[in-house]
């Protein structure tokens, strides 16, 4: 038998969460943390971040990492809104020292890959075959691409040049909040990204994550593209249950 609990913690743009995970349920054990994600978000600042999230509940064991960069056996080779100073570090040995955890203790993933290995497990695409692709909407665009339920990790979807422009920064809901877009507005922005992608990909099923998941209701009718678009089940939850469920059951990426 494998343990039932896990820890995850899921690094934004703008917010650091975590949480205790009952990872037999895809649930989170209790409250999350929220802290904001320091400014700069450097390496060692993010850690200490991370280690006070940790040391709030107490937790000892090994634990999930999401960031919002490629991810490759824990080194980070991009980064799309954090610092700079990501690219090339070895961001599990950092948590690892920072934490006082064993190497392998601490395991990294990109955010979007996380978030949709706890949809395709526990969520909106639980069962589905096919071409499943997660869109997570915050600070960026981040994205998963899961293949007949097996994930193809580390897609940047998010960065595609739509209209000549790279399309989070036309349609990350953070574009919304600066634009002060109407609903109508930012989902006209979001549908041409869609169909991009749709060209490109000719999704089965897209997943709707990220913070305005929340708020599905007063954009994914408006959206005009020819994919099924879903909201995601685990809403903004879906990160850190997937860091935490996918260290638990031991998966390397």
């Amino acid at each position: 038998m494998g343990t039932t609990r896990g820890f995850g913690v899921d690094i934004g743009g703008s917010g650091i969460k975590g949480c205790v995970v009952d990872v037999e349920a895809g649930a989170l054990e209790g409250e999350r943390l929220r802290i904001p994600t320091p400014q700069p978000s450097t390496p060692d600042a993010v850690a200490d971040v991370v280690a006070e999230v940790v040391d709030k509940f107490g937790w000892d064991g090994p634990l999930g990492v999401t960031l919002p960069c490629v991810v490759k056996r824990g080194v980070a080779h991009t980064a799309a809104n954090v610092d700079k100073a990501w690219i090339g570090t070895d961001a599990a040995a950092l948590f690892a020292r920072r934490l006082g955890r064993q190497p392998g203790e601490v395991v990294v993933f990109n955010d979007a890959d996380a978030a949709g290995m706890a949809e395709m497990r526990f969520g909106a695409g639980a069962g589905r075959p096919g071409t499943v692709v997660l869109l997570t909407f915050g600070t960026g665009i981040g994205t998963s691409v899961f293949l007949d339920g097996r994930l193809v990790p580390n897609t940047e979807f998010g960065h595609l040049e739509v209209d000549g422009h790279d399309a989070e920064t036309r349609a990350a809901a953070s574009v919304k909040d600066e634009l002060d877009l109407s609903w109508e507005e930012w989902t006209a922005r979001v549908s041409r990204y869609v169909r991009a992608l749709e060209n490109l990909l000719w999704p089965d099923l897209i997943i709707a994550g990220g913070g305005v998941s929340k708020k599905a209701h007063k954009w994914l009718p408006l959206l005009d593209v020819r994919t099924e678009v879903v909201p995601a089940t685990l809403k903004n939850d879906a990160g850190i249950v997937g860091a935490a469920t996918a260290t638990a059951a031991g998966v390397l990426l």
